[in-house]
């Protein structure tokens, strides 16, 4: 049976005015907070307009009052939500009159800690409630969507059953060691290690993606100094985010600005020019800008339209495996036309960050990179969840590695900590300490 727990209560709503406020209190206490601020016996998912009163019989604000008893609610407890005039001094009071009730404030993210603990929602499901709130593309929103309905989790259990199987194929080697069980047969093996590779390299590469989707695709703007950079972001991002000047060198370090091109969220990073410098500033700045260009998903190398040939030193920074379009600014100077080339599979984009003359082309490459990374079904995930899986394959290769080796309990160690690698993603194996980082990111009333 369920265990008691101190009922909370929280503004579920932005801080600030608006048409409508709601107040949400989880916990045993609900019902019966709700028939003193309520003055009546709460029905299950019935919208009620009541007047919500405080200690004195002083009607608050007149609203909307809904209960939702356990296990059938979000938190898996006795749930109430106020839906008063959106006052923050209204929204307020109604939380004190529901601590002078016998809640206590909700810490962040609590109610979605509580769901998790109460079964409702697997760790990964919470986490994509966050990032569904949090969405800022509706290509993000989308795929934090699916996470939410169980995507992610699912293609992890799957995987999982598979290591199960393995770790009871070898667990039987290891207890019934001079029975020549074919169940333990070597092919077996075999066959079962080749399909946890498989779904384990498609895993982490969705993961990946889902990782990219959820943060933003991060395209690094580089290039030598004064090929204009800076205006080529301030074009893009539709205002003087960057200082421009003719002077080699203003850009130190590295701005970024977010945008968002029909519905898909890039990061754009613009970074100091490179070169060689003795100026230690400027030096620091250049480092930078090399350090970003290797955790770069898109470089964007911008030259001179009458100098590309400079790009190959640029390029040459570039990680190999990461997307890239060079950018030939400036064409203005000599009176070119916008263009879109392809040498060698490499992009080349001319345009003029000044006039803005082929900067949709540049939009329309970026928009058709970033939709490479979003394929058909994506989800959202976080960098822990990659951080989980890359561990899980690690111990996954041992296992594998062990397999005709003489020591089938190493195997099963490294089995069992695949397994269990995956089971920190959705929760099933999962230290307080991590739960505690994790909720605590979210925001107070979810």
């Amino acid at each position: 049976m369920r265990e008691p727990a101190e009922t909370i209560v929280a503004i579920a709503t932005p801080t600030g005015r608006g048409g409508v406020g709601v107040t949400r209190v989880s916990g045993d206490a609900a019902r019966a907070i709700a028939k003193a601020i309520c003055g009546i016996e709460p029905q299950p998912r019935q919208a009620r307009f009541v007047s919500f009163a405080n200690a004195e019989g002083v009607t608050i604000d007149r609203g909307l009052a809904l209960f939702f008893p356990a296990p059938h609610s979000f938190t898996g407890e006795d749930v109430l939500e106020l839906h008063a005039h959106g006052s923050p001094v209204v929204l307020n009071a109604l939380v004190r009159r529901a601590c002078e009730l016998g809640a206590r404030p909700a810490r962040a993210g609590e109610f979605s800690e509580r769901a998790f603990l109460n079964g409702k929602l697997d760790l990964a499901q919470a986490e994509a409630v966050a990032d569904l709130i949090a969405a800022r593309s509706q290509a993000q929103a989308r795929a934090a969507m699916r996470s939410l309905d169980g995507v992610l989790s699912r293609r992890v259990e799957a995987l999982a059953q598979t290591i199960v199987q393995l770790r009871v194929e070898v667990e039987a080697a290891i207890d019934f060691s001079d029975d020549a069980s074919e169940s333990a047969s070597l092919p077996r093996l075999e066959r079962l290690f080749a399909a946890a590779n498989e779904q384990y390299d498609a895993l982490l590469s969705a993961t990946r993606n889902g990782a990219r989707l959820n943060r933003g695709m991060h395209a690094v703007i580089a290039g030598a100094p004064n090929v204009g950079k800076s205006s080529l972001l301030n074009a893009l991002a539709g205002g003087d985010r960057a200082i421009v000047t003719d002077i080699p060198g203003t850009t130190r370090d590295v701005l970024r600005e977010s945008v968002v091109f029909d519905g898909v969220e890039l990061t754009l990073a613009d970074t100091a020019g490179l070169r060689e410098s003795a100026d230690v500033v400027e030096g620091e700045g250049i480092r930078r800008a090399r350090a970003e260009v290797t955790r770069a998903d898109l470089v964007l190398v911008v030259v001179e339209h009458s100098g590309e040939q400079a790009s190959a030193l640029v390029l040459d920074e570039v990680p190999q495996g990461v997307a890239r379009i060079v950018v030939a600014n400036k064409i203005d100077r000599d009176g070119s036309a916008p263009a879109r080339d392809e040498l060698h599979g490499v992009v080349t984009i001319a345009l003029s960050a000044r006039t803005g003359a082929g900067l949709d082309l540049l939009r329309d490459e970026l928009k058709s990179i970033a939709a490479g990374h979003q394929a058909e079904g994506a989800f959202s995930a976080r960098s822990r969840h990659v951080l989980a899986l890359e561990r899980a394959g690690e111990h996954l290769a041992a296992a594998r590695s062990a397999l005709k080796s003489t020591s089938p309990e190493l195997m099963a160690e490294d089995l069992r900590a695949a397994q269990q690698a995956l089971g920190e993603i959705t929760g099933t194996f999962t230290s307080e300490d991590l739960l505690g980082a994790i909720f605590s990111t979210f925001c107070i009333g979810k």
